[in-house]
């Protein structure tokens, strides 16, 4: 069940990668190309440690695992990106950051 989740988790990290990638800060920022750089590579390990039981997975959640690998992978980070806060333009409360939280959420899981 537990590794079910954690391929649900990625998923939703797909989306809010997707979702950001058109907001003026979030596309720009360091926070989006370091997170998303540590989402890739913890998938990659989560697949590597567990081919196994990812193979015994449901078709639905193989096919989510498979188009959430595809889908990180196509994603073009920030070109030159910098970290909007310290830059003063985002306005988020203090420690609140939409990928980071995204991403410490799927971490918890």
């Amino acid at each position: 069940m537990e590794l079910m989740n954690q391929v649900r988790g990625y998923h939703f990290l797909l989306g809010v990668f997707r979702s950001q990638q058109n907001d003026p800060y979030c596309s720009i920022c360091s926070a989006y190309a370091n997170t998303l750089k540590t989402a890739r590579e913890n998938l990659a390990a989560l697949e590597a440690g567990n081919a196994d039981a990812l193979a015994e997975l449901d078709q639905r959640f193989t096919g989510m695992l498979s188009g959430t690998r595809a889908g990180l992978d196509a994603l073009s980070g920030p070109v030159n990106p910098s970290g909007q806060k310290k830059a003063g333009n985002c306005k988020l409360p203090q420690g609140v950051c939409f990928i980071k939280a995204s991403f410490a959420l799927v971490q918890q899981i």
